[in-house]
């Protein structure tokens, strides 16, 4: 497969893992050492996370501050009590296994139209929002 990441674009940052075990028994290290984590298979009890919780946790951790930056353009803040609730799923279809993720965003004392500006501008700059986008159901919705 060809790396197209190489084009003309400025590397912020690289997360680097090393995994091995898989999603079963599998264990999960960063290059820094700030990640050492088990996996287990979702729904097995096993005594490790999976990779759905981890893509939910990212995307939702990504997402907050994608809000946060499109309020700094409003000149506004974004609420102490902001929170997301991030469920990812693992689906299956006819063509196999698939992805599908819901985001339920909580901005307390915002207006509702403003709260939403905020939200579709973070789903368009998300770099894990463009990254899914047209590959995976997405509902985002205000709580």
């Amino acid at each position: 497969m060809e790396n197209q990441a190489t084009t003309n674009r400025k590397v912020i940052y690289t997360g680097k893992t090393h995994t091995s075990g898989g999603r079963e028994h599998g264990v999960s290290k960063s290059d820094d050492g700030h990640l050492d984590i088990r996996l287990s298979t979702p729904g097995a009890g096993g005594a490790g996370t999976n990779p759905e919780q981890l893509f939910a946790a990212g995307w939702s951790a990504c997402f907050e501050a994608a809000m946060g930056i499109a309020a700094r353009k409003k000149r506004l803040t974004l609420p102490e009590e902001t929170a997301i609730d991030a469920e990812i799923d693992l689906a299956q279809d006819s063509g196999g296994y698939v992805l599908q993720g819901r985001l339920n965003v909580s901005l307390p004392g915002l207006s509702r139209d403003v709260a939403q500006e905020l939200v579709n501008e973070a789903h368009k700059t998300c770099p894990y929002s463009k990254a899914i986008t047209g590959n995976v159901d997405v509902e985002i919705k205000l709580v």
